[in-house]
């Protein structure tokens, strides 16, 4: 039977259980989001590979870049991420500042050489498609405290100090691809993959408050959510890439949903750490899928400037059963949108050092979502060449974006705000065989 957090009464307030776990319906969203994580020179170029390929994190778009390759070649992907999260409660600050360091991609790619100047690729990729790791704390004054209402009914610590909330999330989405691709040797390259998704989750919220009374007797209370989730999924891939001419590149692809089985357990501790409430459940998740336009236009051997442009329909995510689920599959075509996304990248090289930069914007899937709920960012880097068998990529990347988090299904109790500010340090080796 279905777990509803939200109308757990009787035992916690709801400002406790509104402020602990995911819902099923931010959890949908979470699993659906893929972050720019690839090579250094994919990073580098803000994702923006859909027209070029030739480089492995490219099949994540358009699988018809992997036959864009000249030789076999195999490449990984460390990085780091630094994370900071403003969080705002009753106009009291927080910065959240920590470091995340992670594999980001690794894989290979086997050229076969067909007749004339025809040619068919064959690609395997790893790469870390959403990194859940996260940890913020909210702490301000409220007039309104339902935590400590609910431990001192009949009000005797009148005086309320602090309320806090802590949200630690751990975990990735990991997505594997396979890719085949083939060159008809003149202007067209044709690609299709078949993708495996694998997410592991865990997310502990932990709410608290304090208070005093006339004569100095505190109250402190503090309860407790933890939610882990895992599962896998697949979805397929196919793509196009046009040569109109020497120059210019077209490229056309699509990534199906992704139908995901998922297992989670939950459980609430209460003041005293024991636990009040546990449940395991069983259910599946569909994606939005996505298509993607995009042009390039190459100079010679010096540079390129290349833009994708992706729609995702954030509005067909179903969860089932959904004889269970009918109030957030509702809720998905009420309140989400399908949304548009663009990414610019280009690259100069001088010799054997390239220079790389991007700038990339993502919609929020909510309708009423502010202006700065949007993702936005760029992204710079380096390439050097050792010599034709060896390869050094690194890149940088910035996004920020705001949101919020609520604390109670009561009107009065304000929301905190967060901020979200990102940068990325990617290193990419890549050896050519």
């Amino acid at each position: 039977m279905k777990k509803f957090i939200f109308l757990f009464a009787g035992l916690l307030s709801s400002w406790v259980i509104n402020s602990q776990i995911l819902n099923y319906s931010d959890a949908a969203l979470l699993f659906s989001d893929q972050q720019i994580n690839g090579s250094a020179r994919f990073n580098a170029l803000s994702g923006a590979f859909g027209a070029l390929g030739g480089d492995l994190s490219a099949a994540d778009i358009n699988p018809a870049g992997i036959a864009v390759f000249n030789d076999s070649e195999a490449s990984f992907t460390l990085g780091n991420r630094n994370t900071d999260v403003m969080t705002t409660f009753y106009a009291d600050p927080i910065s959240n500042q920590n470091d995340y360091f992670n594999l980001i991609q690794a894989g290979g790619v086997l050229l076969l050489n067909g007749i004339s100047d025809s040619k068919i690729a064959l690609g395997f990729n790893y790469s870390l498609s959403r990194d859940f790791k996260d940890d913020w704390i909210s702490s301000g004054i409220s007039d309104i405290s339902p935590l400590l209402d609910y431990y001192d009914p009949d009000f005797i610590y009148e005086f309320i100090d602090n309320q806090s909330f802590r949200n630690h999330t751990d975990g990735r989405n990991d997505k594997l691809v396979i890719s085949i691709g083939s060159f008809n040797g003149d202007n067209l390259y044709l690609g299709a993959s078949v993708n495996t998704h694998s997410i592991d989750f865990r997310q502990d919220a932990i709410v608290g408050a304090s208070a005093h009374d006339a004569n100095d007797n505190y109250l402190t209370v503090a309860e407790q959510a933890r939610l882990d989730t895992q599962g896998s999924g697949f979805s397929i891939g196919l793509g196009a890439i046009i040569k109109p001419s020497h120059e210019t590149r077209i490229g056309l692809a699509f990534e199906s949903p992704t139908w995901y089985t998922l297992s989670e357990y939950s459980a609430l501790w209460d003041n005293d750490g024991f636990i009040v409430s546990e449940n395991a459940f069983d259910y599946n998740l569909k994606t939005p899928s996505r298509f993607t336009g995009s042009f390039a236009y190459v100079i010679g051997k010096e540079g390129l400037l290349s833009f994708d442009y992706n729609y995702k329909t954030y509005k067909n995510i179903k969860l089932k059963p959904t004889g269970d689920f009918t109030v957030e599959n509702s809720d998905f075509n009420t309140y989400l949108k399908n949304t548009s996304s663009f990414a610019v990248g280009g690259e100069w090289r001088l010799d054997n050092l390239s220079l790389r930069g991007g700038y990339h914007f993502e919609e929020s899937p909510y309708k009423d979502a502010l202006d700065s709920d949007h993702v936005q960012g760029y992204s710079l880097g380096l390439g050097f060449k050792f010599n034709r068998n060896l390869k050094l990529d690194v890149a940088y990347q910035r996004d920020n974006h705001t949101g919020f988090h609520d604390f109670s299904v009561i009107d009065d109790v304000q929301r905190v705000e967060l901020e979200t500010t990102n940068k990325k340090l990617t290193a990419t080796l890549v050896l050519g065989f």
